[in-house]
């Protein structure tokens, strides 16, 4: 299948910021009153639905938006320390040159999302960012419209359940990254359109040698 739209999710797929995420964690939980995370949770969390995670770490869904605020501040003040993983710019580059547009749908701001990309952002040609928790599949639906292409040419990349999730409730191909927060026999066992091991499968995925 030709791809004419991919649209990518940021942390855990493009950007490294797992690491963040476990040393902050129990900062947020503290500051929101929930459950902390030990380090005999972090495999079974992984294995994890989005909303078994919140029962588990019994987060109610009214403080999520408050949450993800402060997140987004956290993150914002931590930018220097959450990295591209390897090979993303030249991924998007080829994507880019190969005619495939590129869209980044996303928890974060667009002005974090942005400058974690740095270079990379100007290849981005939609952004819609600030996605809630479960925000996913109307963003999806938007950028698909607003990139005037149809929906089976469309495929969402991420590195979460929530993401095939999302994908599937808006109608469009998914696939998998093996990086990022979910465990990849996680996200296999929702049988994803496509599962990457490494980076250079996106490319060689989605922009197919004649």
């Amino acid at each position: 299948m030709r791809y004419s739209l991919a649209i990518f999710d940021l942390d855990g797929t493009l950007v490294d910021s797992f690491p963040w995420f476990l040393r902050t964690i129990n900062d947020v939980a503290d500051h929101f009153n929930f459950r902390r995370v030990k380090d005999e949770d972090i495999d079974e969390l992984r294995h994890a639905s989005s909303r078994e995670i919140l029962s588990r770490l019994e987060v109610p869904l009214w403080k999520l938006p408050a949450i993800a605020r402060h997140a987004r501040r956290l993150k914002a003040e931590a930018a220097s320390e959450i990295a591209l993983f390897a090979g993303v710019e030249m991924m998007l580059r080829t994507l880019a040159d190969n005619g495939v547009q590129l869209a980044l749908v996303t928890s974060d701001s667009e002005a974090n999302a942005r400058e974690k990309l740095g270079d990379a952002a100007s290849l981005i040609a939609h952004f819609d960012c600030s996605a809630s928790l479960f925000g996913k599949p109307a963003k999806f639906r938007r950028v698909v419209r607003r990139a005037g292409v149809q929906p089976e040419s469309v495929i969402a990349i991420g590195d979460e359940v929530r993401d095939i999730e999302a994908a599937r409730a808006a109608g469009i191909a998914c696939g998998a990254v093996c990086w990022g927060y979910a465990a990849p026999a996680a996200l296999r066992a929702l049988g994803p359109d496509h599962v990457f091991e490494r980076m250079d499968e996106i490319r060689a995925t989605l922009c197919p040698m004649p």
